[in-house]
C-alpha cells in the first residue's frame, strides 16, 4: 500500500515535501492534491512511472500528459510560446488551466502527441504543488486523476487511498478544486477550448 502523508494546506511541512519528493526521485509514483482535484506524478524521465499512470488511468497513445511547472521560466524548457500566448497564458496563471503546446527539444519524444509532437504544460495554484516543484527542482509528469468513467477527478485523500492506494508509492492528503482543468489548445497557434473545466475560458476564447 502507499505510504500516507497528510502535508498541511497552507503551511507544508518540509520533513513531508522532502519525503514525497524522495519517492518520486526514487522512482515512485505519488497521488497528490491539485487546484483541480487530485492528480497523477512522476519523475519527467520516469517511463515506469508514466506506464502506470497510462494503466490506472486506461490511457492510449493520444493523450496529452501534462508537465506541471513551478514557473514560467522553467515551462518555457519545454514549450514554444510566442509573445501573445505568453501575455495571454502570464494572465491567467498560476490557476486551472492546462495548455497544450508545442513541445522543445528538451522534451522526451515519448511524452509527446503521438502525432503533433505537442505537450501540455500547467502552473498550478497549489501550496502543496509548489512546495513540490521546489524541492524537486524540475516539472512533475502528470495526469489529473480521473478514474475511467468518471465524469470528475477524485478530490479527497482517503478516496484515492481507498480506490488506488495499493496502485501508487504514495497518498498527499490535501485541500483540492473539484473540478478538472480547462485545457486550452494552442497547437495552431489559435485558442481551442478541449476541455472546460474550473477555470474561465473566456480569459482566452471569445464564446459569443
Amino acid at each position: 500500500m502507499a505510504r500516507y502523508l497528510d502535508i498541511h494546506p497552507v503551511d507544508p511541512q518540509p520533513r513531508l515535501i522532502s519525503q514525497a519528493v524522495q519517492i518520486v526521485r526514487d522512482g515512485g509514483l505519488i497521488a497528490y492534491p491539485t487546484d483541480s482535484g487530485y492528480a497523477l506524478g512522476c519523475a519527467l524521465g520516469n517511463q515506469e512511472g508514466k506506464d502506470r499512470i497510462a494503466s490506472i488511468r486506461q490511457l492510449d497513445a493520444r493523450h496529452h500528459y501534462t508537465l506541471v511547472c513551478s514557473s514560467f521560466a522553467q515551462l518555457g524548457q519545454f514549450v514554444l510560446i510566442d509573445n501573445r500566448v505568453f501575455r495571454a497564458i502570464k494572465a491567467a496563471t498560476p490557476g486551472p488551466y492546462t495548455f497544450i503546446l508545442p513541445a522543445t527539444k528538451e522534451v522526451p519524444r515519448r511524452l509527446l502527441h503521438a502525432k503533433k509532437k505537442t505537450v501540455g504544460v500547467r502552473l498550478p495554484d497549489h501550496k502543496v504543488v509548489s512546495a513540490l516543484l521546489a524541492e524537486l527542482g524540475e516539472p512533475l509528469l502528470s495526469s489529473t486523476l480521473l478514474l475511467p468513467g468518471a465524469d470528475h477527478p477524485l478530490a479527497e485523500g482517503w478516496i484515492v487511498n481507498d480506490e488506488i492506494g495499493h496502485l501508487v508509492d504514495a497518498v498527499i492528503e490535501g485541500e483540492c478544486g473539484l473540478e478538472p482543468t480547462t485545457v486550452i489548445n494552442f497547437t495552431d497557434g489559435t485558442p481551442v477550448l478541449d476541455r472546460r473545466g474550473a477555470g474561465d475560458p473566456s480569459l482566452f476564447i471569445d464564446e459569443d
